[in-house]
């Protein structure tokens, strides 16, 4: 599938992507590009948060990829169970990079425990979950394991910290490259 046949859906995690975030960056590149917005990105509510992942993705019309970073990917994984059947079959994957351990009781800030545990049903699409030996909001090994609960293929970034912009990964074109790939494995 190329981009440009794919809405994509743009997922960003605890307090937002900013502008040289990679993210951002690629929401500017794709021409279908949409971002899911919330009201308040410093305090994440679970329900409040998954109901406008459902919004956003219900609002798409053409077969839709889901781009999340960080939150985000428990964004996605939670919200799917909002998802009117018809929409949910739109969905054609999800690139989930640097997924956050929300079971893990040290991780701060602590009301992001509050979108766990996460689910172990696998996804109703292809998926990559993308995430660094060296990332503080999840041990590889957990983000591996989620992966593997998910049915994902999973990519070992290496030591690339939560793989945003202060980690040095503002257009993040290997990324791209994995995400490109991607979506040549995709049916239209």
């Amino acid at each position: 599938m190329k981009i440009a046949q794919a809405d994509i859906v743009i997922v960003p995690g605890y307090t937002n992507s900013g502008p040289d975030h990679w993210q951002s960056r690629w929401e500017t590149k794709f021409p279908s590009a949409v971002r899911v917005h919330q009201e308040d990105w410093h305090k994440p509510v679970l329900d409040e948060w998954t109901d406008n992942f459902r919004d956003t993705v219900s609002a798409t019309t053409k077969p839709t990829v889901l781009v999340a970073h960080s939150l985000g990917c428990q964004v996605v994984v939670q919200g799917l169970k909002k998802l009117a059947p018809d929409v949910k079959n739109r969905i054609r994957g999800a690139f989930l990079v640097a997924p956050p351990d929300v079971e893990n009781p040290a991780i701060k800030p602590k009301h992001l425990m509050t979108f766990g545990p996460y689910p172990r049903d696998p996804l109703p699409f292809p998926s990559v979950v993308v995430a660094s030996q060296d990332d503080l909001f999840c041990n590889q090994d957990v983000a591996a394991d989620m992966a593997n609960a998910w049915g994902s293929l999973f990519v070992d970034a290496r030591e690339s910290g939560h793989i945003n912009a202060q980690s040095g990964h503002g257009p993040w074109p290997d990324g791209l490259m994995v995400f490109a790939g991607f979506m040549k494995r995709l049916a239209p």
